[in-house]
């Protein structure tokens, strides 16, 4: 099981042949393209501006406040999206290389960043991205622009290892300011990231985020994050260099750790609730195509009703 993605691996993803057995010569898989489409363009238009109406046109469009105040009919018009900027906010910090079932989660989430942004590509959308969270590299950023080049250059990061540092560094609120620095408005901002942490926070961050943009959280979770298995005494390493040894057969330490967690997620969901910031968790032992085409089509279904 490889920590780091390849880079050939990422590149192979807007073909998606091994998921639902489409060809390899078919550009991302209509089922995930056509989703994706659906949840974060919408109908499809912007607000452009409003000018006097003319005989024929549509009357659901009248703008009754600037009619009343100017005592003659206006009208709201709206122009076709064309394009979008997309902006891919990666996690590379040690916590992310971690897995005990699948893969780890930073291939994880390279993979979510590539499925994602071949979407977008598709649509013809500026797609860019941030990786943050390495103690040497530092914030690597890379602006949306059309093409390609902004996306490959974010897969390839994401393939490089890591730095050896033991320590942990959280700059995901930094990182999430930096994203936005002279993007338009109605940007769209996918955050994948390792979410098992404090995030009251990121509360005053997100909400200025939502202002502008439209927000997408992407938890990468391990089954080890909810819950340790029965193993006896382990030994463990954290982020910040220490030794921990845990008696794993410790049913009220497995139950007080399952509980935490639970308290962590459910602070995160009720934060995204509020902001209204749609969530969307992976995880590491399970396929990532289904696993992204879950979470649209739940989103689809819930617009819907």
């Amino acid at each position: 099981m490889s920590l780091y993605p390849r880079l050939d691996d990422l590149l192979e993803l807007r073909h998606q042949a091994h998921a639902l057995g489409v060809s390899s010569h078919h550009l991302v898989n209509s089922t995930f393209a056509g989703l994706y489409a659906s949840v974060f363009r919408g109908a499809g238009v912007n607000f452009e501006e409003v000018r006097e109406y003319r005989e024929g046109d549509d009357i659901r469009y009248m703008d009754w406040k600037v009619t009343a105040r100017v005592d003659a009919p206006h009208l709201k018009i709206f122009r076709e999206e064309r394009e979008r900027s997309v902006v891919l906010c990666v996690d590379r910090g040690p916590h992310m290389s971690f897995g005990t079932r699948g893969t780890f989660k930073s291939v994880q989430a390279a993979r979510a960043a590539a499925l994602i942004g071949w979407a977008a590509s598709r649509l013809q959308d500026r797609v860019g991205g941030i990786a943050f969270g390495d103690p040497a590299q530092g914030l690597q950023h890379f602006r949306p622009a059309r093409g390609r080049r902004a996306l490959w250059q974010l897969l390839r990061t994401l393939t490089l290892p890591g730095s050896a540092a033991s320590a942990s560094i959280d700059c995901l609120a930094g990182a999430l300011k930096r994203a936005t620095r002279g993007l338009p408005t109605g940007s769209l901002i996918f955050v994948i990231a390792d979410f098992n942490r404090e995030v009251r926070d990121l509360e005053p961050v997100l909400g200025n985020l939502r202002q502008r943009s439209s927000v997408v959280l992407i938890p990468v979770d391990d089954p080890a994050d909810r819950a340790i298995p029965a193993m006896g005494r382990v030994s463990f390493r954290g982020t910040d260099g220490r030794l921990l040894v845990i008696d794993t057969d410790d049913h009220q330490a497995r139950d007080a750790y399952r509980a935490a967690w639970e308290q962590r997620r459910q602070t995160l969901s009720t934060l995204a609730n509020r902001l209204r910031i749609l969530l969307m968790p992976i995880r590491t032992e399970l396929d990532i195509h289904r696993s992204l085409i879950a979470n649209l089509e739940q989103r689809a279904r819930s617009r819907a009703v």
